[in-house]
């Protein structure tokens, strides 16, 4: 299929997660990626694991799809003077390290926009301007600074982390956005960007309407478990076997959902007769519902409660995501042959153009597999 990005050339010299996110979004829509590692260390993910295949970390697997790698020793002269020639000849340069490291290369946005003057040149930093900018940022650091473990858990529990390396991949979500962003200006202009995108500013702003409820109200209602803070029922209860989480989002909604599980009681309840009625009832509300939940299996309760239009469905362990009847049949999951991995199943791009999936053009490459390849000459 064509791709939007075809034609537009990427330096990356990231590593870990955000900046390697966004040049993988970047590629799935057509974009050349050069993956610049260090010759004998990679990327650092290529060494996180448990578990390896074929000597790859899954971890690198999951971020490095539909990319070329070169072994460049950027403090050699040598390497030095390859990268430069590729900037020069890149529409796109990304990079993660700590501030200030490329311009002491002389590699900076200033050395290479005078030779390339259209150049998009992105720096993920973990702090923006201010007391912090020299510091760096970590996902796990960030999440725990920037308040999404203050809102993430139990109330009675400790502050958790999200599962995954939220910060970061929100972090790459806003630089490849910005950088297309910047390939639009670039295409009605003929001018380049420069481009920061901090790990700690951008995870603050999808703390959403939990910053807001707080910034207007000065109160924090802190970690409500699975609970939503300003809707209900918006939760998980726990049926015969497993959890389902149940999503109502109107007062007509609450009516069908008290049809659909027999309990008609609760939505003549004036107690319960709005969303606000039912956030000051909370507690008497998800007892009440709790008790009967128990009562049935979640494959029964799902079936009734999305036949009467409510959102409901199972938690599900990975095993069972990915035996999931949708997953299998959404062409999602794509094989792909690895050089030295073998057949992997890999997750491919959420996006569809033109009612089809971008899929896996390249397998994750192994470490400087293109360094040989001549690159954009």
């Amino acid at each position: 299929m064509n791709l939007p990005l075809e034609g537009i050339k990427v330096l990356d010299l990231s590593r870990v997660l955000a900046g390697p996110y966004a040049t993988m979004l970047l590629a799935d829509l057509g974009a050349d990626i050069i993956k610049v590692e260090h010759p004998e260390r990679g990327d650092d993910t290529r060494g996180w694991g448990p578990p390896f295949v074929g000597g790859e970390s899954a971890y690198f697997l999951s971020t490095n799809r539909n990319k070329r790698s070169i072994a460049v020793d950027l403090k050699s002269e040598e390497g030095f003077e390859r990268i430069k020639r590729l900037a020069e000849e890149a529409d796109v340069l990304i990079e993660n390290m700590k501030r200030g490291t490329l311009e002491k290369l002389g590699l900076g946005y200033e050395a290479i926009e005078k030779a390339n003057p259209d150049i998009i040149y992105c720096s993920i930093t973990g702090f923006g301007p201010g007391p912090d900018e020299e510091k760096l940022g970590y996902d796990f650091l960030i999440q725990a600074r920037a308040g999404v473990m203050g809102i993430t858990g139990w109330p009675e529990g400790e502050p958790t982390k999200v599962g995954v390396a939220i910060a970061d991949m929100v972090c790459g979500l806003y630089a490849s956005n910005a950088i297309l962003a910047a390939l639009h200006k670039r295409s009605a202009t003929g001018e380049g960007t420069r481009i920061e995108v901090p790990l700690f500013e951008s995870t603050l702003s999808w703390l959403g309407n939990r910053a807001a409820e707080y910034l207007v109200t000065g109160e924090d209602v802190g970690r409500l478990g699975n609970e939503h803070p300003t809707i209900t029922p918006y939760q998980t209860f726990d049926t015969v076997d497993k959890p389902v989480a149940v999503a109502v989002g109107n007062d007509a909604q609450f009516v069908r959902l008290c049809e659909a599980i027999g309990r008609k009681d609760l939505a003549e309840d004036e107690r319960y007769s709005t969303n606000a009625d039912r956030i000051s009832n909370r507690g008497e509300l998800k007892g009440a519902l709790q008790k009967t939940f128990s009562e049935r299996s979640a494959k029964e309760w799902i079936e009734g409660v999305r036949n009467a239009g409510i959102p409901c469905g199972p938690v599900n362990s990975l095993a069972d995501v990915f035996e999931d009847e949708h997953v299998r049949e959404s062409g999602i999951l794509r094989e792909v042959e690895h050089p030295v991995a073998g057949m992997l199943r890999l997750l491919s791009s959420p996006v569809l153009m033109g009612g089809e999936r971008p899929g896996i053009r390249r397998p994750p490459p192994t470490l400087g597999e293109h360094t040989d390849d001549g690159e954009w000459e």
